[in-house]
């Protein structure tokens, strides 16, 4: 599992140490002093490692446990690295037929806490990758150490047979005890509390006609009243279900709570935006425009909503324009970038202000080469077709423009190439 809490303090206890007999992997003596971090242990023997030390695999492997890595005590024989220990533990999946008692690491966890409190210094030896520890090795120690794994695959990876014997002597030191708890709930909900919710989950439940069919109305609300009995709620949960069935009972509230508004609000959001000036005060900032534009294109007004439908179908303009898509600053209602159009909708009734701030747009368009297209919300929902016509004439002039001005260029080429001759 991640998540070290940094702020907190670890738990410094003298516990036994961990002595790794000629490891032959220097990732498998990182993953070892990893595990004895987990578990409070700091003292790591190593007798012969194969590929030498310092090792930069193990360093990297512990993952952090530095404080243990970093001061690795190296021995070249299990005689020396054992040679001040007062209880020494041997860990072995095998049997090696020798007269001297077989623990398992609860029970060896017990011992060496008796002897380290005793002021005793405990060793536990843990055998190569391979082949283990050998019968002369095993016969130094006190005891054997045997973990109850399955007998048909009971080999333990290294650093695996150091955690599961760090987490023994861990808990006994520790009573078990978790590191954290569930955060304490607020207190529970009074009768007086419940009984609100239920009323309005009732009243609500009515309004649909879900308590149906009347004969059975009584025992539908006994079973809802006992679904929320057994949760034993607190008042925080009082609160959020009040909110719960509220909010399912009023219905969307607009984009700020993940709704959509219809076509009436959408229309006096975009005035709202128009008033508050929002070519001014977020010029400055490209993630509000855009942060704008996302809001606009969730909320289409009526009229927005069926041009947009109409471009993306017909043919003369499928694929050319974007609705609400930021150009500079300004959000036009739609714009075509390869045809250089901006189509910006005009709604009945709009105020100076609003005028002002379309005109104001229109002309930071015009001054980058857009050519602005001013269409009557109304005309879209009385007229649509007239209005993409009338868009299809205006693209045909704007393109027998561009190719007059192709045929001007060419002339002028050849006048002057005339004069050259």
């Amino acid at each position: 599992m991640s998540g070290t809490d940094r702020t907190k303090t670890g738990i410094a206890e003298t516990g036994f140490t961990v002595i790794l007999v000629e490891p032959q992997l220097g990732e498998n003596i990182g993953m070892a002093a990893r595990a004895m971090g987990n578990f409070g242990l700091t003292r790591l023997r190593i007798v012969n490692p194969r590929d030498g030390w310092p090792n930069v695999a193990a360093q990297r492997a512990a993952a952090g446990a530095d404080h243990i890595i970093g001061k690795v005590e190296l021995f070249d024989t299990v005689a020396d690295a054992v040679a001040d220990c007062t209880l020494l533990f041997a860990t072995t999946a095998r049997a090696h037929d020798q007269a001297k008692p077989v623990v398992a690491p609860e029970a060896a966890a017990l011992e060496a806490n008796a002897q380290i409190a005793a002021g005793g210094h405990v060793g536990i030896l843990f055998g190569r990758e391979r082949a283990g520890l050998l019968n002369e090795e095993v016969a130094m120690a006190d005891r054997i150490i045997t973990y109850p794994v399955n007998p048909g695959f009971a080999s333990l990876n290294l650093a695996q047979a150091v955690l599961l014997m760090g987490y023994e002597w861990f808990k006994l030191v520790t009573k078990g005890e978790l590191p954290f708890a569930m955060p304490e709930r607020s207190e529970r909900a009074s009768q007086h509390q419940m009984q609100a919710f239920f009323d309005n989950l009732v009243a609500e439940l009515d309004k649909v006609e879900f308590l149906r069919p009347p004969e059975k109305r009584d025992t539908m609300l006994v079973n809802l009243r006992n679904i929320f009995t057994r949760m034993e709620p607190t008042k925080q949960d009082m609160h959020t279900l009040h909110g719960v069935v509220m909010a399912i009972a009023e219905g969307r509230k607009g984009p700020a709570k993940g709704g959509v508004l219809d076509g009436a609000q959408a229309t006096r959001l975009r005035a709202l935006l128009a008033e508050q000036g929002p070519g001014g005060a977020s010029a400055d900032s490209s993630s509000t425009v855009r942060g704008l534009a996302r809001l606009l294109r969730r909320n289409p007004t009526d009229a927005e909503r069926i041009l947009w439908q109409a471009l993306t179908r017909d043919r003369r303009f499928a694929g050319q324009f974007k609705r609400q898509t930021p150009v500079g600053r300004h959000i036009p209602d739609f714009v075509s970038f390869t045809q250089r159009v901006a189509i910006e909708l005009v709604n009945a009734n709009e105020s100076e202000t609003i005028a002002r701030d379309r005109a104001a747009r229109a002309a930071w368009l015009t001054e980058r080469g857009y050519r602005v297209v001013d269409i009557e919300a109304a005309a879209v929902e009385s007229d649509l077709a007239g209005v993409l016509d009338g868009l299809a004439g205006k693209k045909g002039e704007r393109e027998q423009g561009r190719e007059d001005n192709r045929l001007n260029s060419c002339v002028q080429i050849i006048r002057r190439e005339g004069d050259n001759l």
